[in-house]
């Protein structure tokens, strides 16, 4: 036997649902003669009798009863899938892909996405994380709608992106309790020699915080140097070392991490990008990104 014909089936289930073919052809705006045959061309198909002649009407066999159970099934759930198709049309979901570069803060990560959530329209966020070249390549060929770094966009690379400011923070040196108090005299010279634990090599930050160091006259006990922000800071969270992490987010840091503020370093900058294929920003959740952003996260860009 073919595959099933499910026209077929449907003037089969709507001749069981009214009893007559007239009836039946009236529903589905048909002829009687033209439900009649393709009745007839079903049965053909399956070997079986559907149907028996009750006077003017049609009376089911038993054949047609256990057909028309799975009929009932299969137009159900058409129904749902219908259903489905028209809750999605009414309730548009807002799809919104975004890198975020590894050297980059969780927390600052966070506070810059946030806004995308509470959108009015609901956001489907999808977060990638890695090395901004990696994440580049993503947005080259529209698998991100936008990256968050600590650099705009590389002037070396063939990838066709624009650079939006979203914000600067002066840095917070951070350590434990226990770490601090064993350091002698007043910040800067109490780090001189303390062991202190740095960004790694793609962060922004790293050149100008070493020069940082050099122009204090601080000698530098580099304990260990990490691309992950976050495990940076759980490092410094054991005592590891001392620490950087942007100013704008001080409170978080000391109440996740359970460290203490040693001091400021207000001369080196570190600024966040959003990194996108678009010239002028239009995609609804990065405008709203970009405005919270001047507005809230950094409290106005420092030019």
């Amino acid at each position: 036997m073919d595959a099933l014909n499910f026209k077929h089936l449907r003037y089969f289930w709507m001749v069981a649902k009214t009893g007559s073919i007239a009836r039946a052809a009236d529903q589905l705006h048909l002829t009687p003669q033209s439900i009649s045959g393709q009745l007839s061309e079903f049965e053909e198909k399956l070997g079986v009798e559907l149907f028996r002649r009750a006077g003017r009407n049609r009376e089911l066999t038993d054949t047609g009863r256990r057909i028309l159970i799975y009929a009932e099934e299969i137009f159900a759930v058409g129904d749902e899938l219908l259903g489905a198709l028209r809750d999605q049309k009414t309730k548009k979901t807002l799809s919104f892909r975004v890198g975020i570069a590894d050297s980059l803060s969780k927390s600052i990560a966070y506070r810059l996405v946030e806004p995308a959530l509470k959108f009015s329209e609901p956001v489907h966020l999808v977060c990638r994380e890695g090395r901004l070249t990696s994440l580049l390549a993503e947005l080259a060929i529209h698998r991100l709608d936008m990256i968050i770094a600590d650099r705009p966009m590389p002037a070396n690379l063939n990838v066709r992106g624009y650079s939006h400011l979203l914000g600067e923070s002066g840095l917070t040196v951070f350590g434990t309790q226990a770490l601090v108090s064993k350091l002698p005299g007043i910040f800067p010279n109490m780090l001189d020699n303390a062991p202190f634990l740095l960004p790694g090599e793609d962060a922004a930050i790293r050149p100008k915080l070493i020069q940082w160091f050099e122009s204090n006259n601080l000698r530098s006990n580099i304990i260990g140097e990490f691309d992950d922000s976050a495990l940076m800071k759980a490092f410094g969270q054991a005592g590891a070392g001392l620490f950087v992490a942007p100013t704008a987010i001080v409170e978080d840091v000391c109440e996740q991490y359970k460290v203490e503020v040693i001091g400021r370093i207000d001369s080196v900058v570190e600024q966040l990008y959003a990194i996108t294929t678009e010239r002028r920003l239009s995609h609804p959740a990065i405008v709203e990104i970009s405005k919270v952003a001047r507005e809230g996260v950094f409290g106005g860009i420092r030019h």
